[in-house]
């Protein structure tokens, strides 16, 4: 392959969409305190690219997060995600897409207390079924040796620092080899070091392994180190 085509193949993968959204409205509650959280938001997602949704507390970007995630069903709207519709798809379909397609990293870590750091990240795995026990252990361990765990991969959460936790749940949400991360003010509970940490981490997942990564955060020193910056105001962009 001639160079100048091996460079247009590298720029085609790394403007390849991976997930966009388009006229997604969300409403909360009923009656005179219904609320019209997004008003008719649009968004897309490249391969390769690290993206920030930033803006003042209660201004829709969690709820475009759990829309996007399939977490929850907007009122109107489309959300693609490689190529397939899924805002009205089925539950059954959206789950497998959830499963197959998507990591999610939010604020508070989630892990299960009772498990180790293994088997915390092993657990999106056992749900889809795909890995053997030692794949699935193998592929875990990987996942841990690279957020830097390598050596407490058996340790329960309670003997983890705040962000080694952060950096476990990092590594549970990329054992299916999702395409997209979603992530939720993953640094909001951290001090500079391990923000700097999972903030390095994701990017470097963007860059190397072409995942389409999008962060909300209040946090602009983070916002300003990614890609490109969305700035959401009353439920839309601005």
């Amino acid at each position: 392959m001639s160079q100048a085509i091996e460079s247009e193949s590298l720029l085609s993968t790394e403007r390849e969409i991976m997930l966009s959204c388009s006229g997604l409205h969300r409403y909360l509650g009923g009656g005179d305190g219904r609320v019209h959280v997004l008003h008719g938001v649009g968004v897309e997602a490249e391969c390769g690219q690290m993206s920030a949704i930033v803006g003042p507390s209660g201004c829709g970007k969690s709820t475009l997060l759990y829309l996007l995630g399939l977490l929850d069903r907007p009122d109107g709207g489309e959300i693609w995600i490689n190529g397939k519709e899924v805002a009205t798809a089925s539950d059954e379909e959206r789950t497998a897409v959830r499963c197959t397609e998507i990591g999610f990293v939010f604020q508070f870590h989630f892990l299960l207390p009772e498990f180790s750091a293994i088997e915390n990240v092993m657990l999106p795995a056992r749900k889809l079924g795909r890995l053997g026990s030692d794949e699935m252990r193998e592929t875990a361990h990987e996942l841990l040796k690279a957020v830097g765990l390598g050596e407490k991969t058996h340790r329960l959460p309670s003997q983890l620092s705040g962000g080694e936790q952060q950096r476990v749940a990092i590594a549970r949400s990329l054992m299916n080899s999702p395409s997209i991360i979603l992530a939720d003010e993953p640094t909001g509970n951290l001090d500079v070091t391990n923000s700097n940490l999972v903030f390095e981490f994701l990017m470097r997942l963007a860059k190397e392994k072409g995942q389409a990564v999008i962060l909300v955060t209040h946090n602009p020193d983070i916002a300003d180190r990614c890609d490109r910056i969305l700035q959401m105001r009353d439920g839309s962009f601005l």
